[in-house]
């Protein structure tokens, strides 16, 4: 039956009373009717858009729903409303608890190996279907679940896949239908693996390039968002009324999040966004009603909150903007744990965020619990029924719309298992041409474009590299620990350099300390921010790694040899350079361009006869700033003063000079960090996490790793935020050791009574053996404290031990490692923060 287009609460009402089916909450437009004692301060509903549905409801779907619905228990419709994730949850979890929904987080992967290839996506994928049918008994009719993945740049959570350049790098292509292709293909390789839902495309407007997720954001302008959304979409999804709309090659697309989050004070993330309504809906909202007018099936909303109120929570927004005004008749799912960050709930109870019309929990390992006390409150009547009749309502439609009750075992749909597609020679060149497009020239001094026929020295930790050049969300979360053997068919900038020179007769050095024998003719140097995702890449400043000038010094090395200097940057943001723009001829924003990132090439050389084949096209989707310190900085701002303006870009068509930029920072960038060590799962830059034992050293890279004998393990773990802490193992083996380790710092002058190192930690099991704190202080910091006594079971413990506990002031003046744990014995305990703070009377020694 043809998809029906209904638009007012009287044809609604009207096809609910033939058909039986629950009026669904905020199916409307505007008129749908909250109850006031429900409903979110600071929304007027009636300042938004009203956006109509190319899809409306079905009376014949809408009916069947209402039948499947009529047979489902509440255990079932509870199942319906929750996802889990699969490095939490297993096939036989499933067969007891009727989840509607899975996901793989980051870095959650079959068998716990993010890098697995695509074959063993498929089976864990059956083995899931085959063993939720087991969920439904009697006259319960099955309903299949479906998988979320985070395909945020290509189906970048497989090797082999096709990865895109980030957002960011987009924004500066401004080509709309380029996006459609990459939806395309993204969604075809989703389906390869045998998922059937991404968590994509992010819509978020950046307002302030501090956040961590800057390069998730197509631009600082809505329209350019606006003028993505609605080509992604139907490029993921399909055209909607077409045969294959969701199916087939598609798949189900997400809007996110909803709404706000580019927005945050100081770009923090999950932070809050304090704009006004007006400047909520015409800047961050932009991208929002394209998506809807394109079909978007999901929504998720933001970890974020506005004007103090947590989005999760929020039934203004949620119930009366988005299902209520916006006509959204999709389903609405949270964020990893996000219901758990409302005042009055925990990440395993929240009817909250249901009643505010959130309709799937992303309960990745929360579920369990989340699902019994559910459970419990929609039997005793704490769970407004109706609400959750909604919301299941919604997921069965999604379900349906997208074929899911027909479509068999996810191995036997369309192009699964068809691995030989991720090496597609047409999804290749779509990414070429993405990468190409998205090059922003900021400065050419003539250099540009390069002969093939030169003798080319590369150097710079980028330059083969494409983990580096693909960033956070590839194969990991944060995008870290991968090696070129990770992208088979990738092609990492030395690749590509390598392609053109090789080809025409020139010579091309890879120098990983930039030296060189012969002098070459010009210089590339490849550099920038090292791969980050989400609150990991939150920035205080736009300076770029103040206190550390080793990429400034290599490119001023070759300027004083007289040798030109052609500077790769890659980053997720605009940040202040202007002493490495000043130190080159030649400087290009390449973002962040994935795994054919070698295609940057193209642009950079003229064929062998001189003439060129690709002119540089890309324009910056960002201002840059003058200095660290302009941010946030947008083209509509007032005293808008950047160093190059929103949509500046350079090409051989359309040179321009830059000339001697200031290099006064404002700031103090050489500044050592002698405080911070240990924050959000991570160790502080320039403070690295060092494993040890009777056998070597491991520099620890990735979310786990091992010292070499086996003597402690490391891996990320999850306290309230995802992967804030880490958890270490010890095996019993002798002298075994966790540090944080770094460039020597002076502590001496601290070390007087009044500093301590703070620790914040937790016994994971109960302790048996003895757990000792140290420093390395050259040789001279002999004392270690013993912390055993201070640590209990499944508890946080803060302690704050005194410097002067391990060496007297005069030896505190090289400190290689301001923290080592150390021990012989099998102990396990977690680390949330470790850095320096003043002794306010609280400090101690431990012996």
């Amino acid at each position: 039956m043809r998809h029906l287009l209904l638009n007012t609460t009287a044809s609604l009402l009207a096809i609910f009373v033939l058909t039986g089916c629950e009026t669904p909450t905020g199916s409307d437009n505007s008129d749908v009717q909250v109850p006031a004692s429900n409903k979110s301060a600071q929304v007027n509903p009636r300042i938004w858009p009203k956006v109509e549905s190319p899809v409306g409801l079905d009376p014949a779907m809408e009916q069947r729903i209402s039948d499947i619905m009529s047979r489902m228990t509440l255990r079932h419709k509870v199942g319906q409303v929750i996802q889990a994730d699969v490095g939490s949850i297993t096939p036989e979890d499933i067969q007891k608890y009727p989840l509607g929904s899975i996901l793989n987080g980051g870095n959650s992967a079959p068998n716990g190996d993010n890098r697995s290839p695509a074959s063993d996506w498929v089976a864990l994928a059956d083995e899931f279907y085959e063993a939720s049918k087991n969920a439904y008994q009697g006259d319960t009719p099955f309903i299949p679940m479906i998988w979320g993945t985070d395909a945020v740049h290509g189906h970048n959570n497989i090797p082999g896949a096709t990865v895109f350049p980030h957002n960011i790098g987009l924004g500066a292509t401004r080509n709309p239908s380029l996006l459609g292709k990459i939806g395309e293909i993204t969604a075809r390789e989703i389906r390869i693996g045998a998922q059937e839902w991404t968590f994509a495309p992010t819509l978020a407007v950046v307002r302030d390039d501090r956040w961590g997720r800057t390069y998730e954001g197509y631009s600082e302008n809505p329209e350019v968002t606006a003028s993505y959304a609605g080509e992604l979409i139907e490029g993921i999804q399909g055209p909607v009324g077409s045969d294959d709309w969701l199916k087939g090659d598609h798949v189900i697309a997400t809007a996110k999040h909803f709404i706000g989050d580019g927005g945050t004070i100081q770009g923090r993330d999950q932070g809050d966004n304090v704009d006004t309504e007006e400047d909520l809906r015409d800047i961050h909202n932009a991208g929002y009603p394209a998506a809807l007018e394109a079909g978007v099936q999901s929504v998720m909303i933001s970890f974020s909150s506005w004007q103090g109120e947590k989005l999760t929570g929020h039934k203004g927004l949620i119930t009366d903007v988005l299902k209520g005004r916006m006509g959204f008749d999709g389903f609405v799912v949270g964020d990893w744990n996000a219901h758990g960050q409302i005042d009055s709930c925990t990440t395993e109870d929240c009817p909250a965020a249901l009643h505010a019309g959130l309709d799937m929990y992303m309960a990745p390992d929360s579920w369990k619990g989340l699902f019994e006390n559910t459970l419990k409150q929609a039997e005793n009547g704490l769970l407004d029924l109706a609400r959750l009749d909604d919301a299941v309502r919604r997921i069965l439609r999604v379900k349906l719309r997208s074929g899911l009750f027909e479509a068999g075992k996810p191995s036997s749909r369309g192009v699964a298992g068809q691995y030989d597609l991720l090496q597609d020679p047409e999804s290749k060149e779509v990414a070429r041409q993405a990468v190409r497009e998205s090059l922003v020239l900021l400065k050419n001094d003539g250099v540009l474009p390069l002969s093939p026929t030169l003798n080319v020295l590369m150097t710079g930790d980028g330059a083969d590299n494409i983990g580096k050049q693909s960033g956070g969300w590839t194969l990991s979360w944060q995008g870290t620990g991968n090696e070129n053997s990770d992208f088979p068919g990738g092609s990492s900038i030395y690749d590509g350099v390598k392609r053109h020179v090789v080809a025409a007769g020139g010579s091309v050095t890879l120098s990983g300390d930039g030296s060189y024998t012969d002098k070459p003719d010009v210089a590339m140097v490849v550099f920038g921010e090292e791969p980050y995702a989400e609150f990991k890449g939150d920035i205080d400043t736009l300076a770029y790694k103040p206190g550390d000038d080793t990429d400034l010094n290599r490119l001023l090395k070759y300027k004083a040899e007289g040798i030109p200097v052609v500077a790769i940057f890659l980053s997720g943001r605009p940040l202040w350079m202007n002493r490495e723009i000043n130190a080159s001829d030649a400087f290009v924003a390449a973002w962040l361009p994935g795994s054919e990132g070698g295609y940057a090439a193209d642009v950079l050389f003229s064929e062998s006869s001189g003439n060129i084949a690709y002119d540089f096209k890309g324009v910056l989707p960002y201002s840059w700033p003058r200095t660290p310190l302009q941010t946030p900085l947008n083209y509509d701002g007032e005293s808008y003063d950047p160093l190059f303006a929103y949509g500046y870009g350079l090409s051989y068509a359309q040179p321009g000079e830059v000339g001697q930029l200031s290099e006064e920072a404002g700031i103090e960038l050489s500044a050592k960090n002698d405080s911070e060590f240990f924050k959000a799962g991570k160790a502080v830059f320039p403070w690295t996490i060092v494993l040890s034992d009777e056998t070597g050293k491991t520099t620890v890279k990735t979310t786990k790793a091992t010292s070499p004998a086996q003597g402690v393990s490391i891996i990320s773990a999850d306290d309230g935020v995802q992967e804030n802490i880490r958890t270490l193992t010890w095996s019993g083996n002798s002298n075994a050791r966790f540090e944080l380790r770094g460039t020597p710092v002076d502590l001496s002058r601290q070390n007087t009574g009044d500093m301590a190192v703070y620790i914040r930690m937790r016994a994971e099991e109960p302790i048996n053996g003895e757990l000792m704190l140290g420093t390395d202080c050259g040789g001279t910091c002999q004392e270690t404290q013993n912390l055993t006594s201070f640590l209990k079971e499944g508890e946080w413990t803060d302690v704050s031990v005194k410097l002067s506990c391990f060496a007297d002031g005069s030896e505190m003046e090289y400190v290689a490692a301001p923290f080592i744990l150390e021990s012989d014995d099998p102990i396990k305990v977690s680390i949330s923060d470790v850095r320096l703070v003043s002794n306010e009377g609280q400090a101690v020694c431990l012996n």
